[in-house]
Parts: structure tokens; C-alpha cells; sequence
């Protein structure tokens, strides 16, 4: 059965074929064709699924590069392999190309800012940013509550963006809590009792 997104009350809401009905008050939203959903539809329900805040960073040669990401996701334990997709329209992503390696920082309570700065455009977005010593001698953010250092295992095309796969080489975490992103807003995780 075909699905169809419909709007009640300024809500998305999936519906099978069949139910849509002008007596509630829903009626059929636009549809961008092929896929049923418009690009802002698609990121306001993707909305609703909280994730954490990172930001990648590498360098190569003297360019240095960072984005704050949300799509940084587990791929594998063994061997430990992560994943993370960056815009084709990023002036950052022929850095990422070429360093073959990143680091993933994965932000804490306190560093919405530093997570503001990376996903901004900006000439140097590493201005003002404390970096932390690892011995890959990759850029990290000071502070994190977690680092995640990988070496590029493959790429894969996503859409409009690219797909990035790393291998794990190192990592290290801090007893700081998390940011949490969700509809658009940072918060904290609170742990259920």
C-alpha cells in the first residue's frame, strides 16, 4: 500500500492510501516527486530522532578542515569502523579527500558554541578554538567528551553528500556528559531512572 504524508495541524504524519480525509481536517501536503517528501519536510521528521553533536577535523598539508556533523553513526565492531556523510557543496570536503584520515570529536555539555563555530562557513573556523595533544598530530578539540581518531577506509556516494568510512586507529573518552541535538536544538542527556 502507498504511503502518503499528510499535515494536521502544522504536524507531518504518515497515512496509508485510502485514509486521507478532508472531515479531520488533514489534507495532502506537497510532494516532491519520486520521493513523497520536500527537502525541509524530510529534515523536520528526521528532527525528531536525537543524536549527538561532533565535529570532524583533519588536516592536510597546511590546510586545516572541520564541519560539525550530526550523521556520525557506528558501522562496525569488528573490525571498528564508523561512518559520517559531508555535503558535496562543502568548501572542506577535498581536505577530508585528501588527508586519507579524521578525527571525530564528539562534543560536551558546554561546547554548543564550538559546535555553532564548525557549521558556520567561515576562512578560519579554528580561531579561538583550544586544541587537544594527540599523537596523531590531527586537530582535536580540547575538552570533548570523547575522540575518535580514524584513517579513511573507503567513500561511498549519498545524494548530494558523500559518505565517509573510517577505520578506527585510536580513541579516547572524558567523564563529560554529552551535547544532544534534537528538533533543531541543543539539550542534555538525562538518563532514564
Amino acid at each position: 500500500m502507498a504511503k502518503h504524508i499528510i499535515t494536521q495541524n502544522g504536524r507531518l504524519t504518515l497515512a496509508c492510501a485510502g485514509t486521507l480525509s478532508e472531515e479531520n481536517g488533514m489534507t495532502a501536503a506537497k510532494q516532491a516527486p519520486g520521493h513523497g517528501l520536500t527537502p525541509r519536510e524530510f529534515r523536520d521528521v528526521l528532527g525528531a530522532f536525537p543524536t549527538g553533536v561532533t565535529v570532524m577535523t583533519t588536516q592536510h598539508e597546511d590546510r586545516l578542515a572541520g564541519v560539525t556533523v550530526s550523521s556520525f553513526n557506528t558501522l562496525s565492531l569488528d573490525p571498528p569502523l564508523v561512518l559520517w556523510s559531508l555535503s558535496l557543496a562543502a568548501p572542506s570536503l577535498p581536505v577530508f579527500r585528501a588527508a586519507g584520515r579524521f578525527v571525530v570529536n564528539i562534543l560536551a555539555e558546554g561546547q554548543e558554541a564550538v559546535a555553532l563555530q564548525f557549521a558556520r562557513g567561515s576562512d578560519d573556523k579554528f580561531r579561538g578554538i583550544a586544541l587537544a595533544d594527540l599523537e596523531c598530530g590531527l586537530p582535536a578539540i580540547a575538552g570533548a567528551a570523547a575522540h575518535v581518531v580514524c584513517d579513511i577506509h573507503g567513500r561511498a556516494p549519498g545524494g548530494d553528500h558523500e559518505i565517509f568510512i573510517g577505520r578506527v586507529a585510536q580513541a579516547n573518552h572524558q567523564p563529560q556528559p554529552p551535547i544532544v541535538f534534537h528538533r533543531g536544538r541543543f539539550g542534555s542527556f538525562q538518563a532514564a531512572s
